[in-house]
């Protein structure tokens, strides 16, 4: 299989029509042996997290910087690495992206040389800074033998084949805008990972995708969401990536208008088999 990875991130309609910035983040890291590692962030981008930009930007990059680590380690193990995982994803992993992320907004806001908020008793108040940085998170580490996927928040990580569209992992739906966030105190013990085997002979191409919420809210229900999904995929089969990535923003940016007016994000992973 060749595996190609690509997406974009573009300014939301009701976005640029207000001069707000794009509040989300993309990254991908490619490693040897057909391993990738993709993640997804979307700032709040409410008024009371200004600096949501920077906070997703700083998710992504934690989720990479975590997950290579945990590569890096058990590089030629990976039945250990899977057992690792699947016995400490949600927990130890997940404390630490949580503890990472809130590190690096802290180091950041004071290196800003920003307002620092005080609780009730005069101190640092560490949630109000989060606060200020607010956003989801979505990860995927692909490799030759496993994936493992990670969630906080809303968004979503699926999977398309001919056999249809795949929620990796089903996230809790929360009523009205409000979403868990890297910027709530504990939140690790709002994420949700999966991870499971891949098909030792899967010669059909594979689709996975990662987008922020503003995606699927641009559709009136799952079934046009997933309606989408399959339709990407079908573009990639019949006309190839880079037709596929020379039109992605402009796609993207004719669904907000038409749609969720939010910022929208989408990252792909494209498996296809070798000629």
């Amino acid at each position: 299989m060749i595996r190609k990875v690509f997406g974009a991130s573009v300014q939301g309609a009701s976005h640029i029509r207000s001069g707000r910035e794009c509040q989300d983040s993309l990254k991908k890291l490619e490693k040897e042996e057909d391993t990738v590692i993709l993640a997804v962030a979307d700032g709040h981008g409410s008024d009371s997290s200004p600096y949501s930009k920077t906070g997703s930007y700083a998710a992504v990059n934690v989720f990479c910087k975590i997950l290579e680590a945990y590569l890096d380690t058990y590089a030629g193990q990976p039945e250990m690495l899977f057992t690792l995982l699947k016995r400490e994803g949600d927990t130890k992993i997940a404390r630490r992206i949580d503890a990472e992320w809130k590190h690096r907004i802290l180091r950041l806001h004071t290196r800003s040389k920003r307002e620092i908020p005080l609780d009730a008793a005069g101190n640092k108040d560490k949630e109000a800074i989060y606060r200020m940085y607010g956003s989801t998170l979505l990860g995927l580490v692909l490799t030759r033998e496993f994936l493992f996927a990670f969630q906080l928040g809303d968004g979503d990580i699926v999977k398309v084949s001919d056999g249809g569209v795949y929620s990796i992992i089903e996230a809790d739906k929360l009523l009205g805008t409000e979403t868990h966030s890297l910027c709530k105190m504990e939140s690790w013990k709002k994420a949700i990972t999966f991870i499971g085997k891949r098909e030792e002979k899967e010669q059909q191409p594979v689709l996975y995708m990662l987008s922020s919420d503003g995606f699927s809210n641009s559709y009136k229900n799952d079934a046009e969401f997933q309606k989408t999904c399959i339709e990407y995929y079908n573009l990639l089969k019949e006309h190839g990536v880079k037709a596929v990535s020379d039109h992605i923003c402009t796609w993207l940016q004719e669904t907000s208008e038409l749609g969720s007016g939010d910022d929208i994000t989408v990252l792909f992973a494209y498996d296809m088999p070798q000629d």
